[in-house]
């Protein structure tokens, strides 16, 4: 499988508090990336921690987990992980009030299961479709769901960047997840935000049907992101999945 990582400070912001990244192992690859929030580097100390804590428990791992297995151990690391960060953010005044997003995503040729909290999105795209995995944990995708409001007046509400859900809260975290079977040539798209605001969808499925490398389309989603405005920081992991083309669905 062919995988990339790469986060982009954008065209404003001082600080990237993203974080996230590739991680292998000999029957799968798992995607990460994590968007922290909170008061001066708390948000950047937030998103490492997360994605520190949960490779940790990657390498952990003894064995092939097959799909059900895949979402209990993405559930339980998320949770495990949510309590971790509460703990550190009251014993450590200066992160007090911190929290992350975060998407995570097993990879197999069997199946692909992602799980998220927050506003950070996957998305999976094959040859006919962009297929957006997640639903934003906000306020304004909550009115949106409910009918009061349009997604296209969500894009521009004053309260879009709200979360009602993001690790680092007391409390249950209760991550969303869902598990595919992939197509060949599936590629899985996790991002934070800071791309998925500025790059629509028919402009992923442009970029991301091209024949060049998984590495180049990176690169030209992030300078799409960055030309449309940068104002956040952008961060995107990208796998391609290469299995017999038997289609694929919902388990």
């Amino acid at each position: 499988m062919e995988a990339v990582f790469k986060s982009d400070r954008g065209k404003v912001r001082k600080l990237n508090e993203d974080s996230g990244g590739i991680f292998k192992n000999q029957y799968a690859v798992l995607a990460l990336v994590a968007d922290g929030m909170g008061g001066h580097r708390a948000g950047d100390v937030a998103s490492k921690m997360t994605v520190d804590l949960i490779e940790e428990k990657w390498k952990r791992l003894n064995g092939e987990l097959r799909a059900g297995a895949a979402e209990e151990w993405l559930y339980q690391s998320i949770e495990e992980i949510n309590l971790q960060l509460s703990q550190y953010a009251e014993n450590n005044p200066d992160c007090t009030g911190m929290g992350t997003t975060l998407v995570a995503a097993i990879c197999t040729e069997e199946f692909i299961s992602i799980a998220h909290i927050g506003d950070s999105r996957g998305y999976v795209i094959d040859q006919s479709r962009v297929l957006q995995m997640t639903e934003d944990d906000s306020f304004v995708n909550a009115l949106v769901q409910s009918g009061e409001i349009s997604k296209e007046d969500a894009e521009h509400h004053p309260k879009k960047n709200i979360l009602l859900k993001a690790l680092g809260t007391k409390g249950k975290a209760e991550p969303s997840i869902k598990t595919i079977v992939p197509e060949n040539g599936t590629i899985v798209l996790l991002c934070s935000d800071g791309l998925s605001n500025k790059v629509n969808e028919d402009e992923i499925k442009m970029i991301l049907s091209g024949e060049y490398s998984l590495e180049e389309m990176a690169e030209d989603l992030i300078r799409v992101a960055n030309e449309h405005g940068g104002e956040d920081n952008i961060t995107l992991a990208a796998v391609k999945v290469n299995v017999p083309d038997e289609g694929g669905g919902p388990l």
